[in-house]
Order: C-alpha cells, then sequence, then structure tokens
C-alpha cells in the first residue's frame, strides 16, 4: 500500500514558501534538541515571537477562520506545514489548542474576540488546569471553589500535573460553583489569567517526561483568592462540565493529525538497517526484522486512524467513536512499539543523548522515557477505553461525542 500524499502544482508553490521561511528563520542553534527537556528558555523565547509572525501569515493555526485569528487555509496546507517544520526540527506552535473548541462552541462573540484571537494570533498562549491532588483521573470530582463577590468570583484551589512552561496567559479550567447542585452540574469554566495575585506555580520534581512537558517539566498550580471577572466565565456558572467536554474531545484526539509521522519507528527501521552485527547487520536476524515490521504495521494503523479522524473532523462531521478508537490504539500501540525496540536494541535503548555508544545520539531512550507517563496523559487508558465503549455503545451508559468547533460551528476547523 502506498501511503505517500500526491500534492498538486499549487501546493508545491507553497511549500517552497514554507522552505524559505524556515531556511530564513530557523537558525541551527535554536533547532529541537533531541530531548525536549533540553529545550531552554531562549529557544523557548526565540520561537514565541517567531508563532507571532506565523499568526501574521495565517500558518500558526491554518484551518481556523480569519475571523478569529486563523489561516483560513486548507487541511492540505496544514498537512505541509506540519512535514516541513518536522524535518526542519522547528516547532509550529508553543501555544495550547485544547480550549479553542470550549471558547468557539461555549464563549460569546465578546469572549472569542478577547481570548480567541490572541490566542490564534500567537499574542497570547494557554494551558489546560484539570487534575486536582485528590482526584486523580476522577476530572469531576473537583474540590476547587469559585465564589461569587459582586462581579467577580474568587477562586481557590490546586491543580498538578500541568504539562506547561509557566509564562502561559491563561489557565483555563472547571472550579466547583454550587456544593448544592448534583455532580456534573455544580461546575463552572474559567478562564484563569496568570500572573495574577493569589496565583503561584511550582515546579513538581518528577521524572522528565520527555515531551509531554518540554523544558522546565511539570508543574503544579495554587490559587488562593485568586479574582477573576465575570467575564471570564465561559458558559453558564453550572455548564462546566459540558464546557470541559468539549475541551476533552480535543484532548482525546478527536481533531485527529494531518501529518502522523512515527519518528521512533522510523529511528527503529533505521536502526535494524543500518547497524553492523556479526558479518551483516541487526536486521539480519529474521526475529528482529518481525519485530520491526509489527512495529512499522502498527505505526501505520495508527497514521491511518489519525487521518480518518482529521478528515472527518475538517468535513465536520459528527464522531461516534472513531477519534475514541484512535485514542486508544495510539496509547497502546505506542508502548508495544516501545517494548519492541527494547526488545531490538537491548540495554541500548536506554542510553541518553551523549552517553558514549548511545545509538541515534540517544533518540530511543527519549521515547523510552517518554513511554514512562504516557499511558497516563490526557487521562489514563482505562478511562479512555471506558469513554469509547460508552460511544460504541457496548457499556451500560451510552453516550454522545461533546460539541466541537468542527460539528458545533461552521468557523472552526
Amino acid at each position: 500500500m502506498d501511503f505517500a500524499v500526491p500534492y498538486t502544482e499549487e501546493q508545491e508553490l507553497f511549500r517552497k514558501e514554507v522552505r524559505v521561511w524556515l531556511d530564513e528563520n530557523s537558525p541551527e542553534s535554536m533547532k529541537i534538541p533531541i530531548d525536549p527537556n533540553h529545550v531552554t528558555h531562549k529557544m523557548h523565547d526565540y520561537w514565541s515571537k517567531k508563532h507571532i509572525e506565523l499568526g501574521v501569515k495565517g500558518w500558526l493555526y491554518p484551518t481556523y477562520s480569519k475571523e478569529y485569528g486563523g489561516g483560513g487555509l486548507t487541511a492540505d496546507h496544514e498537512t505541509i506545514l506540519d512535514e516541513e517544520f518536522a524535518k526542519a526540527r522547528s516547532p509550529r506552535s508553543y501555544g495550547n489548542t485544547y480550549s479553542f473548541g470550549s471558547l468557539m462552541v461555549w464563549g460569546t462573540e465578546e469572549q472569542k474576540q478577547k481570548f480567541l484571537v490572541p490566542f490564534m494570533k500567537g499574542e497570547q498562549k494557554t494551558h489546560q488546569r484539570l487534575t486536582e491532588p485528590q482526584g486523580g483521573a476522577d476530572l469531576a470530582n473537583v474540590q476547587g471553589r469559585a465564589v461569587r463577590d459582586g462581579d467577580d468570583w474568587l477562586l481557590t484551589g490546586q491543580n498538578v500535573f500541568i504539562s506547561c512552561w509557566g509564562d502561559e496567559d491563561y489557565f483555563p479550567g472547571v472550579m466547583m460553583t454550587d456544593s448544592e447542585a448534583p455532580r456534573h452540574r455544580n461546575l463552572g469554566f474559567f478562564m484563569v489569567p496568570n500572573n495574577t495575585p493569589g496565583l503561584e506555580i511550582k515546579a513538581m520534581d518528577l521524572l522528565p517526561s520527555s515531551g509531554l512537558a518540554p523544558g522546565p517539566g511539570q508543574k503544579a498550580i495554587f490559587m488562593d483568592n485568586v479574582r477573576v471577572p465575570a467575564d471570564h466565565l465561559i458558559g453558564g456558572d453550572h455548564q462546566g462540565w459540558q464546557v470541559m467536554q468539549t475541551l476533552l474531545e480535543a484532548e482525546h484526539g478527536g481533531r485527529g493529525r494531518a501529518f502522523p509521522r512515527d519518528e521512533d519507528v522510523d529511528n527503529l527501521v533505521t536502526y535494524v538497517r543500518d547497524t553492523r552485527h556479526n558479518d551483516g547487520t541487526v536486521g539480519t536476524s529474521p526475529v528482529v526484522q518481525q519485530k520491526a515490521m509489527d512495529a512499522v504495521i502498527e505505526a501505520h494503523v495508527q497514521s491511518l486512524f489519525q487521518r480518518h479522524t482529521f478528515w472527518m473532523y475538517q468535513n465536520h462531521m459528527e464522531m461516534q467513536g472513531e477519534n475514541n478508537v484512535t485514542n486508544v490504539h495510539g496509547r497502546e500501540s505506542d508502548c508495544r512499539n516501545a517494548i519492541r525496540m527494547r526488545e531490538v536494541m537491548g540495554m541500548y535503548a536506554f542510553l541518553g543523548t551523549g552517553e558514549p555508544g548511545a545509538p541515534q545520539d540517544g533518540r530511543q531512550e527519549v521515547n523510552q522515557r517518554s513511554m514512562a507517563g504516557q499511558r497516563h496523559a490526557g487521562g489514563s487508558t482505562n478511562i479512555a477505553k471506558v469513554i469509547l465503549s460508552r460511544r460504541i455503545g457496548i457499556s451500560r451508559t451510552q453516550e454522545r461525542a461533546a460539541p466541537t468547533a468542527s460539528t458545533a460551528t461552521s468557523q472552526g476547523s
């Protein structure tokens, strides 16, 4: 099967334009290092400014509507941007897009202009805050309180495992607004501004996540009577769970990927093909060949799932489990492939960047380390399976997908 994507002459001209921009704006010293945790503040600041330039060009969030700061471009444009930025080892964005759908679906026009437009232009950044210390993966078990104070709200609570830099402008998430209301009807969804009195961000001393939180790593956020204006509440003061579900559709893979690329499997194939062993290469062994091909097949299956989900999203089609299949398969296939890589490379898979004898400059060690937390990113795999079972009707309860920017509006892609 040919997995190559054909491009028109016009699209290839756009590719040349992207390459010229990257040649002029992506110096070697600013390229993404092998270990994302080695991204420096200097790199982060450099690309944050460049992302504003991309926002002006419409390349930062290319398929979103121009009305709210997007590029108004096609999925093919986004695919080309993803391809070329990946080849140039340059970050396409440091902003988090998961709250875009919540703002698009539930926000007023004034809120879209206030929050969404600066996000899409790259002028401001956002990162959701979900997990509370006592709640684990039970996102509805919210203890953080929001108390009305005149026209404002006072927020008090904690969040942990926030995969952010700490310089984001807003931290969207839910707070309990009514302790007497039933579960799922007792929350409000707030855009919490950073650098506000009473808000403190602290680094968490954890295993480096190698990509889940590039740069400084995971954070904890503490709020003590943080004053938030009324227009920072998205949706009604009892609609927070519904607003959050729209965000979670995106976090659980609901938008798919225009250009899914499994660099770790590509690296495994290169290792098997090129690494000398005895009188041949590592790939001379039929057992190694089988493990490598199993990894390639799994990666291609996941790629097809992601592209199918992306196609559905771009065509404003409601998904009833397709994105959840992609989410569950990706979580498990990534872990299976990580095991295959260890079986092929042995202890060499754990040699990090800069260590003598590390194959491919330590790329596989970065991958192995990231798998340590992969099953818990965006909720545990068990929860992802429960959501999938409810969507496809094999659970005790059945549910439909939450509204997204694709299904509920004509603006968001």
